[in-house]
């Protein structure tokens, strides 16, 4: 079972793939609805040494980011070895 926890913005990293997806309209759009309901969906993130990766939720990472935010709530995902 995944548990929310709270992560530190500045020690989650963006794949350049990811980064690529970046849609700085939905970006405001997110930053918009989080200022008058809160952050409602967690992102999800892995472990990456001192660090963390970010798996999935880059819009909702940049809009928190824009607003100022030092954490995000997320899940941590284990990534199984291959």
């Amino acid at each position: 079972m995944l548990v929310k926890n709270a992560f530190p913005i500045d020690r989650i990293r963006v794949p350049v793939k990811r980064a690529k997806t970046l849609d700085p309209a939905k970006v405001t759009e997110l930053a918009e609805s989080i200022l008058t309901e809160g952050q409602r969906t967690p992102i999800r993130v892995r472990a990456d040494g001192e660090g963390f990766v970010l798996i999935e939720g880059l819009h909702r990472l940049e809009a928190l980011k824009a607003l100022g935010e030092a954490t995000v709530e997320g899940y941590l995902v284990h990534a199984r070895l291959h």
